[in-house]
């Protein structure tokens, strides 16, 4: 799928088997809210665009920043994953590190155990973690090491928590690494003391402090009166998490990736919770509205008022600059949560931007469902998709616009198409009213650059060609 020859081929029709995981909104079979298909294994030879079980876990857990985060198995696992979020910490720098227990073939044949023992403790020694995490891969699962038991010994041994993540790749999708990382970090919650939490206080699900995120959020949280116990997991303490449990409310901002953990803190706790999302203007200010509210105190809903006036007149001038370039433009959007495309084609429609195509990894219907009612008719809706599906569709609409993260970047600048990279790898913040500031910035370079004379889009010479034939 060369750039050169993109514009002269016949894209493919969709796999027979993933139709109905396909939606054009306002067909006349569709003209009514429908449920896809949606949250199940992807389609042999579709070539998913989804992370495995492991990475989904790796992901979830990485930005805990005084853990030992230990890779059970090959060498190429580890590479895979570190690093693998912009997540910042305002202290300890041990999650920048990626270890592995490196298994070779005389592992294979005679397990793994005494290897991951023998690294657990020379780690912890060394580097005096207040928690390690064990990431079982395919290979373990095939061997059959006993991770959970290794791992009780040598919390015995060393007296920190060393917590098992049953995150082997093949068994099942990246939505079920999320459940591992949930599992392993409710094992935390409820192992250290509450005292000294304010009346006023929340956990944050689902934010990973991408470029700083967190910390801005936390700040227009304390503006207003409202104290943060734990973020799970940008920017996280062991400690903190330990005492998740006594805060009054969870923000969940990640669904896909959080809200099993939130389901558990409900049952276990009490602890009611709240979908929100901290992307856009308006989802933005409606999560800070949602959280003042929640408490029923009066101060808090005139700070938040305040502060949400206050910033959108700060920003509002530059926006409306960058929507007078950027009106009628189309966009393509395709990332991990349903949530954030939620949040995406609102903040795209402020924009005066129009969403052609939208879909996630890991959305189920009750997403797809919201989705549909969001959308403009004609849209194209799509869960769990491929290179090849996706090149289609942004030649279909012949979008000027593609959002997503590191694996779509290819796809967008191989069809001639501007690309926002709203996932793990980015270094400007995106979140909160700066960062939808910082969006339309981003959004504006990657649209108006003058590099598209040069490089017309596919789309375009595959439209001339059609006419020239015909």
């Amino acid at each position: 799928m060369a750039a050169e020859t993109m514009d002269t081929m016949e894209l493919p029709d969709l796999i027979p088997e993933r139709e109905r995981q396909v939606l054009r909104k306002g067909d006349a079979q569709t003209a009514a809210v429908v449920d896809m298909e949606c949250n199940k294994a992807s389609v042999a030879g579709s070539v998913s665009q989804r992370a495995c079980v492991f990475c989904g876990s790796r992901v979830v857990l990485y930005p805990i920043s005084d853990a030992i985060h230990l890779v059970h198995g090959p060498i190429g696992c580890a590479a895979y994953t570190w690093d693998i979020r912009g997540a910042l910490s305002s202290g300890p720098q041990l999650h920048r590190n990626s270890f592995s227990t490196d298994l070779r073939e005389m592992d294979v044949i005679y397990g793994g155990e005494k290897k991951l023992e023998a690294a657990l403790m020379e780690l912890i020694a060394k580097h005096r973690p207040n928690a390690a995490f064990v990431y079982s891969t395919c290979i373990v699962g095939i061997i059959g090491d006993d991770v959970d038991a290794v791992c009780r010994r040598v919390s015995r041994a060393t007296g920190i928590p060393v917590l098992p993540v049953n995150s082997e790749g093949f068994k099942g999708t990246k939505r079920d690494g999320y459940r591992a990382a949930c599992d392993a970090l409710f094992n935390l919650v409820g192992t250290e003391p509450t005292e000294g939490l304010g009346p006023y206080s929340i956990n944050i699900l689902g934010d990973f402090n991408l470029a700083g995120e967190t910390w801005i959020i936390k700040e227009y949280l304390r503006k207003i009166g409202i104290d943060v116990v734990a973020c799970m997991t940008g920017d996280a303490r062991i400690q903190d998490i330990g005492r998740a449990h006594g805060a009054k409310l969870n923000l969940v901002q990640c669904s896909g990736s959080m809200i099993y953990l939130a389901q558990n803190m409900q049952k276990r706790y009490g602890i009611p919770f709240k979908r929100v999302s901290f992307f856009g203007i308006e989802d933005m200010a409606a999560a800070l509205y949602e959280t003042a509210q929640f408490f029923g105190a009066p101060e808090l809903m005139d700070r938040a008022r305040e502060l949400v006036r206050g910033e959108i007149d700060g920003i509002m001038p530059e926006l409306k600059r960058y929507r007078e370039k950027l009106a009628g433009k189309k966009a393509a959007v395709y990332v991990g949560g349903a949530f954030k495309a939620f949040s995406l084609v609102r903040a795209l429609r402020l924009l005066g931007m129009q969403t052609a195509v939208v879909g996630s990894q890991t959305g189920d219907k009750d997403d797809y469902r919201h989705l549909q009612e969001i959308s403009d008719p004609g849209t194209i809706i799509v869960d769990d998709s491929n290179p090849l599906e996706l090149a289609r569709f942004c030649m279909e609409k012949n979008v000027d616009l593609f959002i997503g993260g590191v694996k779509e970047r290819p796809i967008a600048y191989k069809m001639g198409i501007g690309f926002c990279d709203h996932n793990h790898e980015r270094k400007e913040p995106l979140a909160g009213f700066v960062g939808m500031l910082n969006f339309a910035k981003e959004v504006y370079g990657s649209v108006c650059s003058p590099v598209w004379k040069l490089t017309p889009r596919c789309a375009e010479r595959y439209v001339q060609r059609k006419e020239a034939v015909s």
